[in-house]
């Protein structure tokens, strides 16, 4: 940059200092922060960047929540499962739907559809597609509204018109790369991932820009470092009880020969961003295949959690949960940040429920290990995690791996699905406390060799899943957890496991959805207290979410079985094994609810 010479004595200075202290202003969206410092938004499918999905409005209360009735209800025309929300921004209301990926936009006064967009994708998208047609909703930003189609398709539309502004190809379904994740926008850029990692596709998360469709970057999972923007001096792990750079190779060294070509580490979670540090944050999925024999080493960096700045893609930090991953404990659940007291002493925290079974708090800005420990004591595979290697302490009679294939290890919990999905957790900053849906949940475990063809089913297991035995007879709890000290606070025994995301409010209240359909709020600060529940048309995989219009405080969430607790129900599945063992372990579930597609909204009577 070429300054002009007259700037002479105090004024030069004051200007150079100015200059040294550009780089330190760092912005997320302005409008997305906009739009999220309004309560009366749900603007973002956590509420916010943080995941927390934590509401100021208080207007619903634990004293009348009681008196809460349907204000209004809208079907998608879509009979599979429903997961993530609607968003709400200055009095419209941004719906989506499963396959095909349908948009709705509603005005809140006259609930008129403005718009709608129906994407024409090929059907054969669907066989390619695990665990249900899902979709897990919209960003948006400026504007526009984001979707990331099944079929992979980043769409990017007009909000005011539906007008398609961009649309850029993020995979390839024929290979089985396929999309369910909602896109996220952290300051100019359009985050999304990738699923199909039992169809053996190699995973990555990639930015693209907000306002052209043109990708910026892209971060495979696993690989050689330059493809996965890992700097072997810069980019740390922890190691030995402490931070250290991950050195040259640290995938590949963990590979058999070109295994991580087809091994998985796919992303369709949930992401969160720091904006002080610039970090995006998210989770890697297992490796492929699910036969561990396959696929010897520790497989990274699936199962993985990465910190990397949004800008460049390059990783900050990794954190491997489950490394030779021998149960299909898919790492992608969301991250949540939160400034908590970890062991007395404040910090900046990021706090992950992970399908292992295991509650992890690290160092968001350093990536240090903190706290690691069972959130739900029927956990058996490990005995804890070696707080100095960060590796779980396995329990070799749960090893899928020890017995080789062809051979069923029995009674391994938790279940593949883990103790908790990808429904998200949330944080409520008046309690300091974590509430988690989670699921209760144990299996069987059969591996057998497989070999990969591009585009068809890359697993390499037969499961068979059940209640987790001698506990409270149910497949699914509600607790808060104490991220701090790694403690369950209070346990809520439910039916069938809890597969819908929290919401938490400044009115005292947690509510989540039961898979037999039902809406529930229960008082934050002790959570057996039951306030309001009420039977949904159909089983409840969604997330709950508030908002304000007109004065009034309204709280929502989808009905409609699926995911992969309900597949068979979804996807007309009969046998035991079938949809990868869930089937036989939700079979009551049918005598409960049916197959549903719809938004319910309540509100206090006028």
């Amino acid at each position: 940059m070429r300054i002009s010479g007259h700037f002479k004595g105090r004024p030069w200075r004051h200007l150079v200092w100015a200059l040294l202290a550009l780089p330190l202003l760092v912005s997320a969206n302005a409008d997305v922060e906009k739009n999220i410092a309004n309560s009366k938004n749900w603007a973002t499918q956590a509420g916010d960047m943080y995941n927390q999905r934590y509401s100021k409005l208080k207007q619903v209360n634990t004293t009348n929540v009681g008196k809460m009735q349907v204000a209004w209800t809208f079907s998608t025309g879509v009979l599979r499962g429903h997961e993530g929300s609607p968003l709400v921004i200055d009095g419209m209301m941004y719906l989506h739907s499963p396959f095909p990926n349908k948009v709705f936009a509603i005005d809140l006064e006259t609930q008129k559809i403005v718009w709608k967009y129906e994407p024409k994708q090929d059907p054969a998208v669907i066989p390619q597609m695990c665990c249900d047609t899902v979709n897990r909703g919209l960003a948006y930003a400026e504007g526009k509204l984001i979707l990331q189609q099944a079929d992979s398709m980043l769409v990017a539309f007009d909000a005011k018109t539906g007008k398609v502004l961009w649309s850029v190809k993020n995979g390839d379904p024929k290979t089985g790369a396929v999309n369910t994740n909602a896109p996220h926008v952290f300051k100019d850029k359009v985050i999304t991932g990738i699923s199909g990692g039992e169809w053996g596709v190699r995973g990555f998360l990639a930015a693209y820009d907000l306002n052209t469709g043109k990708q910026v970057w892209k971060a495979y999972s696993v690989g050689p470092d330059a493809e996965m923007l890992m700097d072997p001096e810069k980019t740390m792990t922890w190691t030995d009880g402490k931070m250290a750079p991950v050195g040259k190779d640290s995938s590949l060294k963990t590979w058999k020969d070109d295994q991580w070509k087809i091994g998985g580490g796919t992303t369709w979670g949930w992401y969160s961003y720091d904006k002080a540090l610039n970090l995006v944050y998210y989770g890697t999925g297992n490796p492929s295949t699910w036969n561990p024999a396959q696929r010897p080493g520790d497989n990274k960096w699936s199962m993985t959690i990465f910190a990397r700045d949004v800008d460049t893609g390059v990783a900050k930090w990794a954190y491997q949960m489950t490394p030779y991953d021998e149960w299909d404990f898919d790492g992608v659940n969301e991250m949540i940040l939160a400034d908590i007291d970890v062991k007395g002493k404040p910090t900046k925290a990021l706090v992950h429920f992970d399908r292992n079974g295991f509650g992890y708090t690290l160092d968001r800005v350093t990536g240090a290990l903190l706290v690691a420990e069972k959130y739900d004591p029927a956990v058996n595979w490990a005995t804890g995690v070696d707080m100095k290697t960060g590796r779980p302490q396995v329990v070799a009679k749960y090893s899928t791996a020890q017995g080789g294939p062809d051979v069923n290890t029995k009674g391994i919990c938790p279940a593949a699905l883990g103790t908790k999905d990808q429904q998200p957790a949330s944080y409520d900053p008046e309690t300091k406390l974590f509430y988690v849906p989670t699921n209760h949940v144990c299996m069987d475990y059969e591996p057998f060799k497989v070999e990969y063809t591009a585009g068809q089913p890359y697993v390499g297991a037969t499961l068979s899943m059940f209640p987790a035995p001698g506990s409270h007879g149910g497949m699914g709890n509600f607790i808060t957890w104490n991220a701090g000290t790694g403690k369950i606070v209070q346990s809520k025994a439910e039916k069938f496991s809890v597969w819908s995301g929290v919401l938490n409010t400044a009115g005292g209240l947690s509510c989540y959805g039961t898979l037999e359909g039902y809406l529930k709020c229960v008082d934050k600060k002790d959570i057996k207290k039951e306030l309001f529940k009420f039977k949904t048309p159909s089983g409840i995989i969604g997330n709950v979410f508030t908002y304000e219009f007109k004065g009034k405080q309204y709280i929502g969430v989808f009905s409609g079985i699926g995911g992969w607790a309900g597949i068979g129900m979804a996807a007309g599945l009969e046998k035991d094994n079938d949809g990868l063992g869930a089937v036989g372990g939700y079979r009551e579930l049918n005598q409960y609810t049916e197959l549903g597609g719809s938004l319910t909204v309540f509100a206090l009577p006028n």
